[in-house]
């Protein structure tokens, strides 16, 4: 008996901000690959994360949430969101229960209809949303006649994702995987250690500290005890952000940076040295090399 073809290709996860969908990636890859917090738009740029499935490689795609842009860098985030789905295999549009279906996803599902797609409805967050409503919910969505399949799921809990995962397993082409079987991402380790920090920053200031702050690995040195020192900066656009970042005494930048390290040294499985460090840069958002060094069009 022949063994079963290999397959590969690429899933895209696209959805209003905070549906879920990198919370979903992450459930789907089975550890974290894309950051996640309270915050609307943290993903800002495409993330890769890698799943095996039997014979099937399935390369998901989280992109950053789709909503009406204003400023360069919701521009460059929404351009990546698309160019994500653009050349997707299988697009999933995970839709938030709770929230229904609102005017960003409309303008999902109107922007798909016009490029002649077709995708997967993942509702998410079923767990705390009523069964009539959720019944409700999918009559109205299939009824755009867009939706290939449907799956209720709760992204949290990883309840109904092993069924999803399965059907985009199955609808993906025959051909040779293009990452190696062991291989959960595509993001550099220098990034991720940013992304890191960046996602801790958003949950401890969440209320207090605008959308507009970066966080940029400046130096990674191996050490020859096997650890790493990490360096990096936290660039904000005034000094009374600088001195939140800091906090009292310096306390919030040391709680800020003890968080990122814990979860550093679990995904590295080795002690990490991390210093971090918080700047004024006032135009950051404007600046090239930000853009080009997350992947992002600068120029869109």
């Amino acid at each position: 008996m022949s063994e079963k073809p290999t397959k590969c290709g690429y899933v895209a996860v696209v959805g209003a901000p905070n549906a879920g969908k990198s919370t979903l990636v992450n459930q789907l890859v089975g550890t974290k690959v894309s950051i996640v917090s309270p915050k609307v738009q943290t993903t800002r740029f495409r993330v890769l994360g890698i799943v095996m499935l039997d014979q099937t490689q399935v390369i998901l795609v989280d992109t950053p949430g789709i909503f009406s842009p204003k400023r360069r860098l919701d521009r460059a985030m929404v351009a990546a969101a698309w160019d994500g789905a653009a050349d997707a295999d299988v697009v999933c549009l995970l839709i938030d229960a709770a929230r229904g279906y609102d005017d960003d996803s409309r303008a999902i599902v109107q922007r798909l209809k016009d490029a002649g797609r077709q995708a997967v409805l993942v509702l998410n967050k079923v767990d705390i949303v009523r069964k009539e409503r959720l019944l409700a919910l999918v009559a109205e969505m299939n009824a755009e006649g867009l939706f290939t399949a449907t799956f209720m799921v709760s992204a949290l809990s990883g309840d109904g994702v092993a069924a999803l995962a399965a059907a985009v397993a199955e609808a993906l082409p025959e051909g040779p995987w293009l990452f190696p079987e062991d291989q959960v991402s595509d993001l550099p380790q220098r990034l991720l250690a940013a992304e890191i920090t960046r996602e801790k920053l958003f949950i401890q200031l969440q209320k207090e500290l605008p959308y507009a702050a970066a966080v940029e690995t400046e130096s990674w040195e191996e050490r020859e005890d096997g650890s790493v020192r990490i360096d990096q900066v936290i660039y904000v656009q005034r000094e009374s952000q600088k001195a939140i970042v800091i906090g009292k005494g310096g306390q919030r930048i040391k709680t800020i940076g003890a968080a990122a390290r814990e979860e550093l040294e679990a995904l590295l499985e080795r002690r990490v040295h991390l210093f971090l460090h918080a700047k004024v840069k006032e135009d950051w958002p404007d600046r090239r090399g930000y853009y080009s060094g997350v992947g992002l069009d600068f120029d869109v």
